[in-house]
């Protein structure tokens, strides 16, 4: 769940806007990836989320397939001999949380240990995000792949020497305690609502270069609040963030994302903002302890998904078969 700051992990957005931060918490929707011998000879890839199958004689053969891309393009990578690889998220398709950056996480790691490859943590990254990159031919940013591998609730520094994670000391009790995530029930595409974000900024349009200084400003604002304990600062930037964010460019809300928010503010919500690139998928709700009850309530009644989840300070589990 990004926080704040998001889009602006695509390089080389960041290097325009000095001291640029992503701010994000690790969700307990997981995603899972099973290997296992295959007893054909034959590569097999299983997606239980849609029930596609994808088979092939040799990793080779994976670059003409367009199901399952990202999956072949880490086969690929890796040189994977004959396996059965089946793969399941715990978050709906398109949701804007990040679920595809979790999945390709934990198959690289998976992958890693089925090859026997000590790949340190950047390596790992790196392979996920270029991989994804290639699957679905535009920039990918690096901000999303950090939480699953690492968990926990913290801020990328952006920064011309490199990108660098670091955790935050937030109990993540409290931030549960106050965020209600709801799916819209609308998928949507992330890489082309932030591709178009990104050609507009490197084409030099003014407006939107203003939109991104200001949503950096609120997001090392709202690191200050989250820091020190300071719930309601907390939430007035998210509302600051979300009001530039959505300016980007047409499509990041929609009539129904507002209506949605239009009904957990008259419940009590104190801020909301869409999760990833907009346009459908998930949005969060901030709102007083007290408040949050009837903010889901409003939630469901306008028709979204409540999602029940906890901040998961664990990261990557790979297994002898099995990574999540």
């Amino acid at each position: 769940m990004d926080l704040a700051g998001g889009t602006y992990d695509i390089w080389p957005l960041y290097l325009f806007h000095p001291g640029a931060i992503t701010l994000n918490a690790a969700l307990s929707l997981r995603a899972h990836c099973s290997l296992t011998p295959s007893p054909t000879g034959r590569i097999v890839m299983r997606s239980e989320d849609t029930g596609t199958v994808v088979e092939a004689a040799h990793w080779s053969e994976l670059s003409a397939r367009s199901e399952l891309r990202l999956v072949g393009g880490l086969l690929r990578h890796f040189e994977v001999p004959a396996l059965e690889i089946t793969t399941r998220s715990d978050s709906p398709v398109g949701a804007g949380i990040a679920g595809s950056s979790a999945l390709n996480i934990a198959i690289c790691g998976a992958l890693a240990r089925w090859r026997g490859l000590d790949l340190d943590d950047e390596t790992l990254l790196h392979i996920a995000m270029n991989v994804e990159a290639q699957a679905i031919d535009v920039p990918t940013g690096s901000q999303d792949y950090r939480p699953a591998l690492y968990g926990g609730i913290s801020a990328v520094e952006l920064r011309v020497d490199g990108v660098r994670r670091v955790g935050l000391p937030v109990p993540p009790g409290e931030l549960e305690r106050r965020i209600v995530l709801a799916y819209t029930g609308a998928s949507r595409n992330s890489g082309i609502n932030n591709w178009e974000v990104f050609k507009q900024h490197i084409d030099g349009n003014a407006a939107v270069y203003g939109h991104f200084a200001r949503i950096r400003d609120a997001a090392v604002r709202m690191r200050a609040a989250l820091e020190s304990g300071d719930w309601p600062e907390v939430g007035r930037q998210i509302a600051a963030e979300w009001s530039e964010r959505k300016l980007l460019a047409p499509g990041v809300t929609t009539p129904a994302i507002d209506a949605l928010m239009a009904g957990a503010a008259a419940a009590g919500a104190q801020a909301a903002k869409v999760c990833g690139a907009g346009g459908g998928g998930c949005l969060f709700c901030f709102a007083d302890p007290a408040d949050v009850p009837a903010v889901r309530t409003a939630l469901e009644a306008g028709g979204a998904r409540v999602l029940d989840y906890h901040v998961d300070t664990e990261g990557l589990r790979v297994s002898a078969s099995h990574a999540e």
